[in-house]
């Protein structure tokens, strides 16, 4: 059985949404020309998108009328869950009552499904891509810091289990991951493998030694280094190369494909020189502008990535959510092409 947020697990700015501070202004004059009418016919307003996604912040939605909406009892909502994919115009949620108690939400709704819906479903399909391979959710610095919970939220919801920060692992109940940043390595004098000993020295021990390796754009050797120093405690090399530069082991293999950047043959290259020193247990981690494509392209030509690092893609693109009203007082009432579509994989929610 499927479960559900509880409305304490969000923390809204009551007053300023009853006020309609996020809500865009017709919403906001719908709610006065209703009361002021004294005008309240029973609406039914069904959700829907126009794209294949995986459904999020349906619970947070929820949780919105119930704290935000006037006369929440009085108001009845079918929804279908977080992590369900849907179909194009397939309903996701009904929301039925009297519009004047939540005009002023649409905005503030539709929003969070949006965004939510967004990174789950790009989650979903980095992870079909990667073929069972672990993925790492690192965008948060491509956002604003107060995104990370919710994002997180998503991410889990499409999947995923690391994270680089504590806020994005807030809803799995982890801690942010990660390593050592280029700016680690600076600071050391650009010598990767002082700065991986500085922090296998400092950080606790639980926390994998995976090396940045791209500092001098000589992966191999470098990668090399730092296993030869570290030996079994390093768990893994991470490779990070600009998509404008050539890694030295490719310069004489220039010719039949794209030198640049994190490619096949750079990981092949790594792999190779790491197995030959014995260093087979050394995963390699990738990052760098991946995204389904890319990773469904390495995972067909058996490229040896062991772990994605993704960071952009997940923020790409925009889903989009429509609200109409489709029934008023009981009986067919829609724009044009908007007519009520019924979904029974919708349940009903108990106050």
């Amino acid at each position: 059985m499927k479960h559900r947020l509880p409305v304490e697990k969000f923390n809204f700015p009551v007053e300023k949404i009853r006020a309609g501070y996020y809500s865009d202004a017709y919403f906001l004059r719908t709610e006065e020309i209703l009361n002021s009418d004294n005008h309240h016919p029973r609406v039914l307003m069904q959700i829907f998108t126009r794209e294949h996604v995986v459904v999020c912040g349906t619970d947070e939605v929820i949780a919105l009328f119930k704290t935000c909406a006037f006369n929440y009892e009085n108001i009845v909502i079918h929804s279908l869950h977080d992590g369900d994919e849907v179909d194009a115009w397939e309903t996701i949620m009904t929301i039925e009552g009297d519009l004047a108690d939540f005009a002023h939400l649409e905005t503030v709704y539709l929003g969070i499904l949006a965004r939510e819906s967004r990174i789950a479903t790009n989650v979903r399909n980095v992870i079909n891509a990667a073929n069972g391979k672990p993925v790492l959710f690192f965008p948060a610095r491509y956002d604003i810091y107060t995104t990370q919970e919710a994002d997180g939220y998503a991410a889990m919801i499409g999947g995923l289990k690391g994270f680089s920060t504590d806020a994005n692992a807030l809803a799995s109940g982890g801690k942010g991951l990660g390593t050592i940043p280029h700016a680690l390595i600076a600071t050391y004098g650009g010598d990767t493998v002082k700065a991986t000993d500085a922090f296998d020295k400092y950080v606790d021990p639980s926390i994998a030694r995976i090396a940045l390796v791209d500092f001098d754009n000589d992966c191999v050797n470098t990668s090399l280094a730092v296993a030869r120093k570290l030996g079994r405690k390093l768990v893994g090399v991470r490779l990070d190369t600009s998509g404008t530069m050539v890694d030295k082991s490719l310069w004489n293999q220039i010719g039949r494909f794209n030198p640049t950047g994190v490619n096949a043959e750079l990981v092949r290259n790594v792999r190779k020189a790491l197995d030959a020193e014995g260093f087979d247990y050394v995963k390699i981690i990738v990052s760098g502008g991946f995204n389904p494509k890319r990773i469904a392209e390495f995972e067909a030509a058996g490229v040896p990535v062991d772990t994605y690092a993704v960071g952009s893609n997940f923020f790409d693109g925009n889903i989009n959510f429509t609200a109409d009203i489709v029934m008023v007082d009981g009986k067919p009432c829609a724009k044009a092409g908007r007519e009520y579509l019924p979904n029974d994989r919708m349940e009903k929610i108990e106050w």
